[in-house]
């Protein structure tokens, strides 16, 4: 019976990552301490389980078109040393400080997308460095229990990047970064709860082709609001958390 809890836990933060290219570690973290699981256990849980659902998102947007192979390059590296570095930093340094100033940056981006829904179409940003992005999104995303996305996809999405193939991009490479991530959390933490990690993988990877097929056939328009309402809504529920 708990697993298929934690599995409909998985099932739901997925549908929601997969189609929005975010949220699956604020979505996952959020239920599972609703639950009554503790903060530590929730944040190592959801990673370990990232390895399977971000790899089977992965594949999914990369069938269906959604994936930009020149954009995965450029956030594949900067993505995974981000990672490592913040999942060493997280046994040292308090995630209650990190997180008000990302929630903050966040807001400004999430209401920056819904404005563009309003406006007409954004040329691409060239000159926005995709290097420094991937590697503050892997480091936050350690630190702060989950990031990438809101981080990784919100930024190039705001700054004119296609939400479709954006999307599937930073959800691959997510995969690779969760990897970095996961093996460095083995070598800092012992407490595992493995009905937890297991229930999250099973409802993540049943989840994941649906949510990929659904970003296939959403219109871009609709995904950039539904992007920029998502990231509005968790960046004022962590600043209201905080504060």
């Amino acid at each position: 019976m708990e697993i298929l809890i934690f599995a409909i836990v998985g099932f739901v933060a997925q549908i929601i990552d997969g189609a929005l290219g975010m949220l699956y570690g604020v979505t996952c973290n959020s239920l599972l301490l609703a639950l009554g699981i503790h903060p530590a256990l929730a944040s190592a849980s959801v990673h370990f389980s990232e390895v399977f659902t971000t790899g089977v998102s992965g594949i999914a947007h990369w069938k269906f078109g959604n994936v930009d192979k020149e954009k995965v390059k450029k956030l594949l590296i900067p993505g995974v040393i981000g990672g490592i570095i913040g999942a060493y930093l997280l046994s040292n340094l308090p995630s209650n400080i990190i997180k008000p100033i990302v929630s903050i940056y966040l807001l400004i981006v999430g209401i920056k997308i819904i404005y563009m829904f309003f406006t007409k179409p954004k040329e691409e940003n060239e000159k926005l460095k995709l290097v420094p992005l991937a590697f503050f999104g892997g480091l936050l995303d350690a630190i702060g229990g989950g990031g990438w996305g809101p981080i990784v996809t919100s930024t190039l999405i705001s700054n004119g990047h296609t939400p479709n193939t954006t999307i599937g991009s930073v959800d691959l490479t997510e995969f690779f970064v969760t990897i970095a991530q996961s093996i460095t959390f083995f070598f800092f933490l012992t407490n595992f709860n493995y009905k937890i990690i297991l229930g999250l993988i099973i409802g993540g990877v049943i989840a994941a082709p649906l949510a990929a097929y659904m970003t296939k056939k959403l219109p871009s328009k609709y995904l950039l609001l539904g992007v920029g309402i998502a990231v509005c809504c968790s960046s004022i529920r962590d600043l209201i958390r905080a504060f």
